[in-house]
């Protein structure tokens, strides 16, 4: 059975599904692999590594779709390649479900098609293949550093001769995987932090990270509703949305830098950060955006582009942070493709050294993650409406 490679379809994509290490990996589960030549160039992964590893190139994408029974990609395949699928071929990679328009020629071409994104996170046997985590993660910490590089002054606090230098004060919107790294790189440099989220529930992460949580009152119904719900299933009341957003607000306008993370897969991403605060913040202060590609969080922000508005505010539109780290965010992509890649066949092939060519596929749509990725398969669309 073969696995391709294909090459990202867009100059701002420098990462690469698999790496020659998961190449390793995957042929000692018996897996046939082969590269689109240049793949993983961007990434700092030549064709020789990949023949090193033991994968065959190929001259073009289409050479690798004709050849491959799954075909492995960062985002969603172009339109061209999607034509010439065959059925019961396999695609496995990040698509923008909600958002994508090859469903239905997916689905006529009778394509498999498992969107990484909609992994269940909740359960435990699949966090080794949580992408949205793995990018997340360093997404979080690269933007600080963007964050370092745009603000004129120096993040830790300095006692010199000729006066003390204060430290940036740092204000995190959304506390989740990318937030909370981002709150400890900020620490690491020496910036007071502060954090704020609709989960209550993730004060005590933000608090263990040295961050200062920005409260905001809520009644004793509200706390014991987000309390049960964990926060992630809780709807907040009007007043208290009003009262989050004069906290942010103050918090906000005294700020150096801000980095938001919120997105809503499916979903344009909510607006967190409005113009009227925009005018409040400080000559120099900086945004990144990480929900630039999806809408932003922040009023005025465009992705891939540095806005400075009439205050000198400078909005970063980051849309796509992991691709800035290639080489460490394409190895745990790889990682989470091939640990979800071997619950396609069967059991005793994904724990044994197989033969090559003599895997057999293993699709169970009732499967709690093969059955909450598969957004196509036999001949029909099953990703529910958002």
């Amino acid at each position: 059975m073969k696995i391709g490679v294909i090459s990202a379809d867009s100059t701002t994509e420098s990462r690469v599904a698999l790496t020659p290490d998961a190449v390793k990996k995957l042929r000692r589960h018996g897996f046939e692999v082969v590269v689109q030549s240049g793949a993983g160039l961007a990434a700092y992964y030549t064709d020789d590594s990949y023949q090193t590893a033991g994968a065959d190139i190929a001259s073009s994408s289409a050479e690798v779709v004709e050849q491959s029974q799954i075909i492995t990609t960062i985002s969603d395949l172009p339109a061209e390649l999607t034509e010439t699928l065959k059925p019961k071929q396999i695609v496995v990679g990040m698509l923008d479900p909600y958002r994508n328009t090859q469903l239905e020629t997916y689905a006529t071409k009778g394509a498999t098609v498992f969107a990484m994104e909609l992994l269940p996170r909740t359960l435990s046997r699949a966090q080794n293949m949580d992408v949205l985590s793995s990018q997340a993660n360093l997404a979080g910490y690269k933007a600080v550093l963007l964050a370092a590089n745009e603000y004129s002054r120096p993040f830790p606090m300095f006692m010199t001769s000729a006066g003390t230098v204060k430290p940036a004060k740092v204000v995190i919107l959304g506390v989740g995987v990318a937030g909370l790294q981002a709150i400890a790189t900020a620490k690491r440099l020496g910036a007071v932090v502060e954090a704020s989220d609709l989960r209550p529930s993730a004060r005590e992460q933000v608090e263990s990270l040295g961050g200062k949580w920005l409260d905001v009152p809520m009644s004793e119904e509200e706390a014991q509703k987000a309390k049960a719900t964990g926060g992630y299933a809780w709807t907040p009341s009007e007043q208290y949305m009003k009262d989050q957003a004069a906290v942010v607000d103050k918090a906000l306008s005294g700020a150096d830098i801000v980095i938001t993370t919120a997105q809503i897969p499916g979903r344009d991403a909510p607006r967190l950060v409005h113009k009227t605060t925009l005018d409040k913040m400080k000559a120099g202060s900086v945004l990144i955006d990480m929900a630039a590609g999806t809408g932003g969080n922040v009023e005025g922000a465009v992705a891939e582009q540095t806005i400075t508005t009439d205050n000198g505010v400078r909005i970063v539109g980051a849309a796509n942070i992991p691709s800035m780290l290639a080489a460490q965010s394409s190895d745990l992509y790889a990682n989470n493709l091939v640990n979800f890649i071997t619950t396609l066949i069967a059991e005793d092939d994904a724990n044994t050294d197989a033969a090559p060519n003599q895997l057999a596929l293993h699709l169970d749509m009732e499967d709690e993650i093969q059955g909450a990725l598969a957004v196509t398969h036999e001949g029909q669309v099953r990703l529910a409406k958002r």
